[in-house]
């Protein structure tokens, strides 16, 4: 998601979550106890679930096949999730937006998360090895195609030889055939930050191998 396209949906979100007049102080209650905290934490779910709603229903194409009751599940799980991680970091909020704002990307987020995990979880990651090799080469064409044949079949042999077996399952996976990263994470029982640490580097590697080749920024 673009970072155009997160603020219209946070500021999408956030008009059909809360009122516009509606007291942004009440979150300080999150810290208290007995009931006043209580009822804050049934308040920040009750906000968190409309945002979540909202973004599931804004993906729902990617799930066609799910019902109505099973796309609410979805945002109900998002915002409970949601609503802990919002606790669980309320030294965070500084103040510097409404808190109902600051709070609102967490409900975006899990939906996100959750909807693409449901979209990828009877799909296949295609990761096996005998995979790593079939990168599309251009058909025959004129000789304007030729340098790019080269490049290609450059990338076909760093990818097989210059990369260690996780960085190629991740760099098939993520680069070239669109697995979300959080489900690639779920997948490999690793996570977000360790999977990108492994395409950067199969990254650098790849590059380093297209230069040794005589190829620097897609030309020899």
């Amino acid at each position: 998601m673009r970072a155009g396209d997160t603020n219209e949906t946070m500021s999408a979100a956030a008009a059909t979550a809360a009122p516009a007049t509606a007291p942004d102080d009440w979150h300080l209650d999150l810290r208290g106890d007995g009931r006043r905290r209580e009822e804050a934490i049934a308040r920040l779910h009750g906000l968190l679930l409309r945002a979540a709603r909202f973004e599931v229903s804004r993906r729902r194409a990617s799930l066609p096949r799910l019902t109505g009751g099973d796309l609410d599940e979805l945002a109900q799980e998002a915002a409970d999730d949601a609503a802990m991680s919002v606790l669980r970091r309320l030294d965070d909020f500084r103040g510097e937006s409404r808190f109902t704002t600051w709070a609102y990307k967490f409900a975006l987020l899990e939906a996100a998360v959750k909807v693409r995990r449901r979209a990828w979880r009877d799909r296949e990651l295609t990761l096996e090895p005998e995979t790593w090799s079939q990168l599309e080469h251009p058909a025959p064409s004129p000789a304007a195609t030729a340098e790019r044949g080269a490049l290609l079949a450059a990338i076909q042999e760093g990818i097989r030889t210059a990369l260690t077996p996780r960085q190629r399952q991740v760099l098939v996976a993520l680069a070239l055939n669109g697995v979300p990263i959080d489900v690639l994470a779920e997948r490999l029982g690793s996570n977000r930050n360790a999977l990108y640490k492994t395409l950067h580097d199969a990254r650098r590697r790849l590059r380093a191998h297209l230069e040794a080749t005589g190829f620097t920024g897609g030309r020899r």
